[in-house]
C-alpha cells in the first residue's frame, strides 16, 4: 500500500508554519520574513504572532504578500491558562479566520478568568485552523499537559528555534507517548523564527496539495499528506504487512520506529532506496519513518496506524 501522502493527488510544498514578525517579539515586519522566505524557496508561510494583549492580539494580514509562486495562512501563536509548570501555554494555530475572538491573555503570565490551553485549542481547531502542541520539550511540557489537549493534530517534533537558542528543539518523545497511548496525531518541523538569532530556514513542513492555495494547504495537514524536514526528502513509502519499501533523497540512515523499543534500520552510503522488514515491529500498532543524511539531518514521516 503506498502511503497516503504519496498517492494524494498533487505535488509538495515546503512551508514553514511558525513564525514572527515585529507585530509580536520579532525583529522583521512581516512583509520582509515574507520576502525572506520566498527568497529561500519556500513555498508558503505562516505567519503566527503571539497572540496576547501586550501586542494588541495581532493575526497578520499576510494576503498582500501572496502570487502565483508563494502563499500565506493566517495564523497565531495562542496563549492562554498555565501549564503544570505554572508557565503559558503556546498553542500553535494555522488558518485561524481574522476575526478570531481576542482570548483574555493580557501577556505571558496566566491570569484567573481564562481559557485553559485545551480550551483555546478546542476554539481553534473548531474555527478551523491546523493545530499542533508547540515546542514540548522547550516548554518542559509533562505527559498529563499533553494529555489535555484533544483538539490537537499535530506534535512539533523539531523547533529550530528552540533548538538554536537553548538546545531543546525536539518533541519527538512526546509524540510517541501519545501514540502508545492511541492518540492518532502527526507531526510538523517548524523555524519559530524570530530573526534575533540563527532560528531560520532550519525546519519545515513538505505538504501534498492539489495548489498552493491556503485552502489547499490546509486540507493536506489536516488529512496528514505531509512529512517534516531538516533537509532529507522522502520520494515515495509503500507499506507491506512484513515490510516497507523507502525511496528518498541520499541519506546515510533509514528507520522505522513503532510502539516501544523494537526498531529496524538500514546504513549505508548514499542511499536513495530500502525495503526494511517489519518483523520486529510485529506488534506495533503504528509506525513511522526517519531519514538521516551524511550530515546528520532528519526528516519524519507521519505515524502510520495499521488499522
Amino acid at each position: 500500500m503506498t502511503d497516503a501522502m504519496f498517492s494524494a493527488k498533487g505535488r509538495f510544498y515546503r512551508g514553514n508554519l511558525h513564525t514572527h514578525s515585529n507585530l509580536s517579539d520579532g525583529v522583521l515586519d512581516p512583509k520582509e520574513v515574507c520576502r525572506r522566505y520566498k527568497a529561500e524557496g519556500y513555498d508558503f508561510i505562516a505567519l503566527t504572532d503571539h497572540f496576547v494583549g501586550l501586542y494588541d492580539y495581532p493575526i497578520a494580514d499576510t494576503t498582500g504578500f501572496r502570487d502565483d509562486q508563494f502563499t500565506t495562512i493566517l495564523g497565531a501563536e495562542l496563549h492562554s491558562g498555565a501549564m503544570e509548570s505554572g508557565n503559558l501555554w503556546h498553542i500553535l494555530a494555522v488558518g485561524l479566520p481574522s476575526d478570531f475572538a481576542q482570548a483574555n491573555a493580557p501577556d505571558f503570565h496566566p491570569v484567573n478568568d481564562q481559557e485553559t490551553g485545551p480550551e483555546i485549542a478546542r476554539r481553534a481547531r473548531d474555527a478551523g485552523a491546523f493545530v499542533a502542541i508547540a515546542h514540548p520539550e522547550w516548554s518542559g511540557m509533562t505527559m498529563d499537559d499533553a494529555r489535555s489537549i484533544d483538539a490537537a493534530h499535530a506534535v512539533e517534533v523539531y523547533n529550530h528555534g528552540c533548538y538554536a537558542g537553548c538546545d531543546r528543539g525536539f518533541g519527538l518523545h512526546t509524540l510517541d507517548l501519545l501514540l502508545n497511548e492511541g492518540r492518532k496525531l502527526t507531526l510538523c518541523a517548524t523555524d519559530d523564527a524570530h530573526f534575533y538569532e540563527p532560528d531560520h530556514f532550519g525546519g519545515w513542513v513538505m505538504v501534498k496539495a492539489a495548489e498552493n492555495t491556503p485552502e489547499a494547504l490546509l486540507e493536506g495537514l489536516k488529512a496528514g499528506h505531509h512529512y517534516a524536514s531538516q533537509g532529507p526528502e522522502f520520494r515515495d513509502i509503500r507499506w507491506f504487512d512484513d515490510a516497507v519499501e523507502v525511496d528518498c533523497s541520499s541519506v546515510a540512515a533509514i528507520i522505522v520506529s513503532g510502539k516501544a523499543t523494537p526498531v529496524v534500520n538500514v546504513h549505508g552510503t548514499s542511499m536513495t532506496a530500502a525495503r526494511l522488514p517489519l518483523g520486529k515491529l510485529a506488534g506495533s500498532e503504528w509506525l513511522r519513518v526517519t531519514l538521516v543524511d551524511h550530515a546528520g539531518k532528519r526528516a519524519w514521516s507521519n505515524p502510520v496506524w495499521r488499522d
